[in-house]
């Protein structure tokens, strides 16, 4: 039987917001749970004076919030401030707080790179699709880190197409899609790329693309088989009625 943990009665009046994200927080077990989910995307966000005042005012956590501020007066590393906050919640057990220790040092380990793609991606799986495209762009758009493989940056260009196809640019997805298979020279970046421009291109204009390259006629067709196959199960699946709530939903 697990042990029980006794949460923290104290509830903020006045909620630390992470505006990127547009999340409210009002408990200590509420910001220990995003920073434990989200340890990729912990940066000035978290570690500022914004959110020591925070602690002490509407929390009432004051030894916690001073001993933030002499980390933030020493400079100390983002490591030690996200631990201090874990400890001093008391929510944690010694096992667990070791494991997040072990995941920042290997955070810290990780080049700037490849730092800047995970945070993009978890931005994306969130469907926070503006702000992951901007970490991605700058990403690509400052000179490129020998030390990782091409295709590392090629899987960058990849997710840019998806976080534009999943605001239905397809015309900005298919122009990263097809600089990601330039460079990974991999079948499903070329398959997304053809799908994007299939939505976007009038029929004729998209006939004319495929005319005469073979590896763009044969990938076509399986799209066409796949779409086809996917419609079926849809119509199977769906009702009417659904399918005018998800409109209503997203339109909303």
């Amino acid at each position: 039987m697990g042990s029980l943990i006794l949460c923290h009665k104290k509830r903020a009046k006045r909620p630390y917001e992470i505006s990127r994200i547009h999340m409210r927080i009002y408990t200590i077990e509420e910001l220990c749970y995003y920073i434990c989910n989200n340890l990729y995307l912990i940066d000035h966000m978290i570690m500022n004076r914004r959110l020591c005042d925070w602690l002490e005012d509407e929390l009432g956590l004051g030894r916690i919030a001073e001993t933030l501020r002499k980390e933030l007066d020493q400079n100390a590393p983002l490591s030690e401030f996200v631990l201090t906050i874990l400890k001093g919640s008391v929510i944690y057990a010694p096992l667990e707080i070791t494991k997040i220790q072990n995941l920042l040092e290997q955070l810290q380990n990780q080049k700037e790179v490849e730092k800047a793609k995970y945070k993009a991606d978890t931005l994306l799986k969130a469907g926070e699709y503006a702000s992951a495209i901007l970490v991605y762009q700058s990403v690509i758009n400052k000179e490129w880190d020998e030390s990782v493989p091409k295709t590392f940056y090629g899987r960058i260009y990849g997710c840019l197409g998806t976080a534009y196809g999943c605001q239905f640019l397809y015309e900005e997805a298919a122009s990263m899609y097809k600089e990601a298979y330039q460079i990974c020279e991999e079948a499903d970046m070329l398959k997304a790329y053809l799908y994007c421009c299939q939505r976007y291109l009038k029929e004729e204009e998209y006939v004319k693309m495929l005319s005469g390259n073979s590896i763009f006629l044969s990938m076509s067709s399986i799209i066409r088989d796949e779409v086809q196959t996917v419609k079926k199960e849809v119509d199977m699946d769906v009702k009417e009625d659904m399918l005018r709530t998800w409109k209503k939903e997203y339109r909303a």
